[in-house]
C-alpha cells in the first residue's frame, strides 16, 4: 500500500512540475530590446514590438508616443512612425540591420505628427505607406508628408505569411483614427483612440467626443480575443484599456 501511495505521489509531483513549466513557457515577459535618446523598443509578444518616441508639446511637455512593429519570417510592418525622421531612421535601421527583416509597409493610424511625423524617412527608404483616405486628405490639408496609398474602410496585408489589418471603426480622437490588429498573437494597436489606464481625455482639438465611446465599443466587439493593447500614449495593457476609454468618454 505504501509503495502504491509513493508512486502516486511521485506521478502527481511530476505532472505538477510539467504543468508549471508549461505555464512558465507560455507566459511572455515584455522586455526593452533597444534604447536611445530618441527611441525605445520593447518586445511585447513573440513577434510584436512597441516603439516609443517623444514629442515636445506646448500644453503637455515631452510626451511619449507609441507605435507597433510586427516582425515575422524576416518581414516587418510598422504602425505609426516615430515622431520625427531621426527616430524613424533608427527604427528602420534596427529592423533591417539588427533583425535582418524587410519593412513591407508603414501605416499611420491618423494624421497627427505622433503618427506620421517621421514618414519622410520611410519614403526615403522606398517603404510603401498606407493610410485611411481621410488621413491622406487631412495630411494634405495640413501640409504634412502624405502617405502613398489609401484605403476606404479596412486594409489587410501579410507579414511573413501572417495577416495584419487596419480598420476604421468611427470617429473619436480624430475623424480618421484607425485601429491595427495582429490576429496571430492577439495584439492590437489602438493608437490615440485608446487611452492608457487612468489617463485624462488629453488633446481634443480634432476630436469627436460624442462618438468616441461608441467607436471603441465597436472595436471591443470586433476583437473579443485581444490580449495585448498598445495605446497611442502610455503603458500597454489588456481589454481593460477599452473599457476605461469607453467609460471616460461615455455621456453622463
Amino acid at each position: 500500500m505504501n509503495i502504491i501511495l509513493k508512486t502516486l505521489l511521485v506521478l502527481l509531483c511530476a505532472s505538477t512540475v510539467v504543468d508549471c513549466s508549461a505555464r512558465k513557457k507560455d507566459k511572455f515577459k515584455a522586455e526593452v530590446v533597444y534604447k536611445s535618446r530618441y527611441l525605445v523598443i520593447s518586445k511585447v509578444s513573440a513577434h510584436a514590438f512597441e516603439h516609443t518616441s517623444y514629442l515636445q508639446t506646448q500644453d503637455y511637455g515631452k510626451v511619449p508616443c507609441n507605435g507597433l512593429v510586427v516582425i515575422h519570417n524576416q518581414e516587418a510592418i510598422v504602425f505609426d512612425t516615430p515622431t520625427d525622421d531621426t527616430g524613424s531612421l533608427e527604427l528602420i535601421n534596427w529592423i533591417t540591420k539588427k533583425q535582418h527583416a524587410k519593412v513591407n509597409a508603414v501605416i499611420p493610424t491618423h494624421f497627427h505628427n505622433d503618427c506620421l511625423g517621421g514618414l519622410k524617412a520611410f519614403d526615403d527608404h522606398h517603404i510603401p505607406s498606407y493610410a485611411y483616405i481621410k488621413t491622406i486628405e487631412l495630411a494634405k490639408a495640413n501640409h504634412y508628408v502624405v502617405p502613398q496609398n489609401g484605403f476606404s474602410d479596412s486594409l489587410a496585408l501579410t507579414v511573413g505569411g501572417e495577416r495584419i489589418t487596419a480598420k476604421f471603426f468611427g470617429e473619436g480622437h480624430t475623424r480618421d483614427n484607425v485601429v491595427g490588429y495582429f490576429p496571430a498573437e492577439h495584439v492590437m494597436f489602438g493608437g490615440c483612440l485608446v487611452k492608457e489606464l487612468d489617463a485624462t481625455k488629453g488633446y481634443l482639438g480634432d476630436a469627436n467626443v460624442a462618438d468616441w465611446s461608441g467607436t471603441v465599443e465597436r472595436v471591443k466587439k470586433a476583437y473579443p480575443d485581444v490580449k495585448i493593447i498598445i495605446p497611442g500614449h502610455g503603458d500597454y495593457g489588456n481589454q481593460a484599456l477599452l473599457d476605461y476609454t469607453i467609460n471616460l468618454f461615455r455621456k453622463p
